[in-house]
C-alpha cells in the first residue's frame, strides 16, 4: 500500500465523519460494549465540546478534523484545531510564541492535534488496527503539509503516547518531554493495602488528613451512570466556575457541556460530591478509561480542611481499587500529589516549525528540557512516600 493511495481531508464537524467510523478508530476495543481505554478521543465526548460550544467560534478553538480514507473507507482521524491562542493546552508555548513575534513573524493561528481542555495522555493519531502504520503516517505528513501550504507557524500534538513519539520523529516531528503525577495500583485488596506500601511517617499523615476530611460534618458520595442527576451538575456547575474564574479567568467549558455529559457521558463519569446539611459543598470529576480513572476537575463553595485532597485523590484510588483500574492519573501539575503517593510520570508532546531558524532553536531548547524533566523525575521519585523498597521493586 502506497501513500498515494490515501485521501486526506479536513472537516469542520464530527458528523460529516460519523460515529461508526469516528470510533472504529478511537475506540476499536470498545466495539463490542466494552469500555474504551481513552473517553477523551470518543466520538461522544469530542462531540460534547463541539455541541455545547465548547470549542467552536469565539473559543480559539476551531475544528479542523483530519480525516484519511482509503477508497472511501475511514482508516485514520485526528481531533485537529485551529488555535489563536495557547490557552487549554497545558503544554505551555507561550515563550515560544513571544520569541516567534518579537523575530516578526505570527505565530497564531497553529494547528493543534489534541483534546480540547484535557491533559491527559492517549493516542492522537486515531487509526484502525489493521493500518497502524500507513494511516500514522498520512495523518502526520497530512498534517505537516496543511501546516505548511497554508504558511501557518507550528503543528503541536499534545499529550500522545510514547509510541506515537517514535513514529512521528521518524517523520520530521520534535519530542517535548514532561511530567505529571499518577498513582499506580500495585493489586492492592483496598486502601490500607496502599498504606502498608508507604513509610510510617506518610502513612500517618495520610490517616490523619483522611481523618479530618471526613470530619467536615457531612457526607461524601460517588455517583456514576445512573446515579448521577441533573442536580449533581447544578452543583458542579458552581463549583467549577469557580475554580475556572481562578485558574483561567473564565471556564473552558459551558454549562451546556455538564447537560450533553448528563446525557451521553455518565457512563464514563465518576463524580465526587460532599453534601452538608442538605447541601452539595464541593466535588470532583473524574472520567473512568479501561485501565485508568482521569481526575478533571474540582471545585468547592466551602473550604475544610483536606476535604480536596479527600474527594480528588483519595476517593479516587478507593474507585480505582475497587474496580480494578490499574492507575489514576490526577491531571496537571501539583507537587503536593507526591506525598499522597502520586509519583512523576512522563507525558509527551510533538512539535513542528514551518521556519527552519525557529525549528532549530526549538529543538535545541528541547533537548536541554528533555534532560531537566529526566533529572527531575528521578529526584522526585526519590522523594516519595514509599518505602525505599517498594520504590526499588516499581524501577
Amino acid at each position: 500500500m502506497n501513500a498515494q493511495e490515501i485521501e486526506i481531508t479536513v472537516v469542520p464537524e464530527l458528523a460529516q465523519i460519523g460515529q461508526k467510523d469516528w470510533d472504529a478508530c478511537a475506540c476499536p476495543e470498545a466495539a463490542g460494549g466494552g469500555r474504551p481505554r481513552d473517553p477523551f478521543t470518543t466520538y461522544r465526548f469530542l462531540s460534547a465540546l463541539e455541541q455545547s460550544g465548547s470549542v467552536g467560534p469565539g473559543t480559539g478553538w476551531q475544528p479542523q478534523y483530519l480525516v484519511a480514507r482509503i477508497a472511501g473507507q475511514v482508516i485514520a482521524v485526528a481531533p485537529m484545531y485551529a488555535k489563536s491562542h495557547s490557552q487549554g493546552e497545558y503544554i505551555f508555548d507561550h515563550n515560544w510564541a513571544h520569541a516567534y513575534e518579537r523575530a516578526g513573524g505570527r505565530y497564531y493561528p497553529k494547528l493543534q492535534i489534541a483534546v480540547p481542555h484535557t491533559p491527559a495522555t492517549g493516542r492522537r493519531f486515531l487509526v484502525r488496527p489493521e493500518f497502524e502504520e500507513a494511516g500514522t503516517a498520512a495523518l502526520v505528513q497530512g498534517a505537516v503539509q496543511l501546516t505548511d501550504n497554508n504558511a501557518l507557524s507550528s503543528l503541536h500534538v499534545t499529550f500522545c503516547t510514547e509510541q506515537e513519539v517514535a513514529r512521528a520523529e521518524a517523520l520530521g516531528l520534535m519530542s517535548r518531554k514532561s511530567q505529571q503525577f499518577h498513582w499506580h495500583n500495585r493489586d492492592y485488596a483496598d486502601f490500607d493495602g496502599f498504606l502498608a506500601s508507604l513509610s510510617s511517617r506518610k502513612r500517618k499523615n495520610i490517616r490523619k488528613e483522611r481523618a479530618q476530611a471526613q470530619d467536615f460534618g457531612g457526607t461524601i458520595h460517588t455517583f456514576t451512570g445512573d446515579q448521577i442527576a441533573p442536580e449533581h451538575w447544578d452543583a458542579f456547575w458552581q463549583f467549577y466556575q469557580d475554580t475556572g474564574a481562578r485558574k483561567w479567568g473564565s471556564p473552558y467549558l459551558t454549562r451546556e457541556f455538564f447537560d450533553h455529559a448528563q446525557e451521553n457521558l455518565r457512563d464514563d463519569i465518576a463524580l465526587v460530591l460532599a453534601e452538608r446539611e442538605g447541601r452539595w459543598v464541593a466535588g470532583a470529576l473524574n472520567f473512568i478509561g479501561a485501565e485508568t480513572l482521569f481526575g478533571r476537575y474540582w471545585g468547592c463553595t466551602e473550604h475544610h480542611p483536606f476535604l480536596h485532597f479527600e474527594l480528588c485523590y483519595y476517593r479516587a484510588m478507593d474507585f480505582a481499587i475497587a474496580h480494578g483500574l490499574s492507575r489514576v492519573e490526577a491531571g496537571a501539575q501539583g507537587e503536593h500529589k507526591l506525598a499522597r503517593g502520586y509519583l512523576p510520570s512522563p507525558t509527551w508532546s510533538l512539535h513542528w516549525m514551518r521556519d527552519p531558524g525557529f525549528a532549530s532553536a526549538v529543538g535545541e531548547y528541547l533537548q536541554a528540557e528533555r534532560d531537566a524533566v529526566d533529572e527531575e523525575i528521578s529526584v522526585l521519585t526519590d522523594y516519595g512516600p514509599f518505602k525505599k523498597t517498594t520504590i526499588e521493586e516499581q524501577e
